[in-house]
Formats: C-alpha cells, sequence, structure tokens
C-alpha cells in the first residue's frame, strides 16, 4: 500500500509531519493493505492564513485493487482530527465494500 501526503501551499509541510501522517493512515488501514494498492491524503486549510472553525481539511482517495477509486472527506478544527475523521470514515467505507463482494 503506497501512500502520498499532498499538502496545499498554507500549511507548513515539514517531513516529519508527512511521515507521521503517512504512519497514522498505514497503521489505521493496515487490514486493509491487501486490498489498497494506494491512498492519496490531500490535506488543506480552507481560510488560508485566517482563523476559523472547521476549516482545516483532509481528502483521502483510495484505490482498490480492480474497483474504482473511492473518496471520502472530513473537515475538523485541526489538521489531525480532519485526518482521523477521515481514516474512520475510509475503514467504514472500505469494510463496506469488502464485506458486499465477499457476500456476492
Amino acid at each position: 500500500m503506497i501512500v502520498k501526503i499532498n499538502m496545499d501551499k498554507t500549511l507548513s509541510g515539514e517531513e516529519r509531519q508527512h511521515d507521521y501522517f503517512r504512519s497514522k493512515v498505514e497503521d489505521e488501514l493496515k487490514r486493509f493493505e491487501s486490498h489498497i494498492t494506494r491512498i492519496e491524503v490531500y490535506l488543506k486549510d480552507e481560510n488560508g492564513i485566517k482563523d476559523g472553525f472547521n476549516d482545516m481539511s483532509c481528502l483521502l482517495e483510495a484505490r482498490l485493487e480492480g474497483r474504482q477509486p473511492i473518496a471520502v472527506s472530513s473537515q475538523a478544527d485541526t489538521i489531525e482530527q480532519a485526518l482521523s475523521s477521515a481514516i474512520d470514515k475510509m475503514r467504514a467505507s472500505v469494510q463496506t465494500i469488502i464485506g458486499k463482494s465477499k457476500n456476492h
């Protein structure tokens, strides 16, 4: 499973932050690694340098083996919260898709 992190220019993109986000995605979705070939993570500050509520967004796009890509998004006050929420949504989506394919 390949995990690629993309951050907009208003967020500081330190390499250790990328490593943290990458390892969080890998750890949380590890049980689906045989089904997921690639995950793209898009992190963005919706308001730029202005403060605001729920202005951090995370979009996760997963490419499942032999299927169309799926995407989920989440917004929160911090990047970490947005990422965690998006990971939870992705886990539920992948679990549903895999569950349906096993039932047929």
